[in-house]
């Protein structure tokens, strides 16, 4: 069984996965987070900062190392998927390199290289898609429900983050890989997912849900969720 999370900014991807992978005993996979990659890859850079083929970079080394994380499960639930890397980068080439409150405001700046990096992106989407379609089993698909935190380190910007959500949904329907969209708070969320896929929890929901912030501290991320979920 390969799941993957998909979902765009705060949404809860990171917690859900990982409070699922306890609550289920399913392993949990996940890339590296932008912060993790920037120091590396685009040393004293911000992401905001990156220019589009430093952009492209940033996504095949998540792909790359996604890729080979999970090579070695046979069965997985995923934090985010192949199409994350390509959909954010799309979306760039659509609403500017660097959405922000601005553009929410319907002030999108569209420079002339853009049109070149959204051929790339294309390009990269074919690899994406290829590898979503030969590795997962199906989705879990979070919809926009958490309010957008601002974290240095992804757009803030509602109209990037809606368009990503829409884009990721159209693209997993357009590859016909089976899905499931599926709302609520963390603990609702675990509790409809189990009984979609027939799983046996192994722990409570709460203890679940405690293990899962306390291991995404460790990643560095802001908390997405609501209060009852604590």
């Amino acid at each position: 069984m390969k799941i993957a999370i998909s979902g765009t900014y705060s949404t809860g991807k990171t917690t859900t996965t990982l409070a699922l992978a306890y609550y289920t005993g399913l392993l949990s996979t996940h890339a590296k987070t932008m912060r993790e990659i920037l120091p590396k890859a685009l040393p004293g850079k911000r992401l905001e900062d990156a220019t589009g083929p430093e952009l492209v970079q940033l996504g095949f080394r998540r792909l790359m190392e996604r890729a080979v994380r999970e090579s070695h499960l046979e069965d997985f639930v995923s934090d985010g998927s192949s199409l994350h890397e390509w959909a954010y980068g799309m979306v760039r080439t659509e609403l500017g390199m660097n959405p922000n409150e601005e553009t929410d405001k319907g002030n999108i700046v569209l420079t002339e290289d853009l049109k070149y990096l959204k051929e790339i992106m294309i390009n990269f989407g074919a690899v994406a898609k290829d590898y979503a379609k030969d590795t997962y089993e199906s989705f879990v698909h979070l919809p926009v429900e958490f309010p957008l935190v601002a974290d240095g380190h992804r757009p803030v910007s509602e109209l990037f983050r809606r368009r990503s959500n829409d884009l990721l949904l159209e693209t997993i329907q357009k590859l016909d890989i089976p899905y499931y969209v599926v709302g609520g708070t963390i603990a609702e969320r675990l509790e409809k997912i189990t009984e979609i896929y027939h799983l046996e929890p192994v722990m409570s929901v709460e203890e679940a849900i405690r293990l899962a912030k306390k291991e995404a501290e460790k990643f560095d991320i802001v908390q997405e969720g609501r209060e009852n979920d604590n």
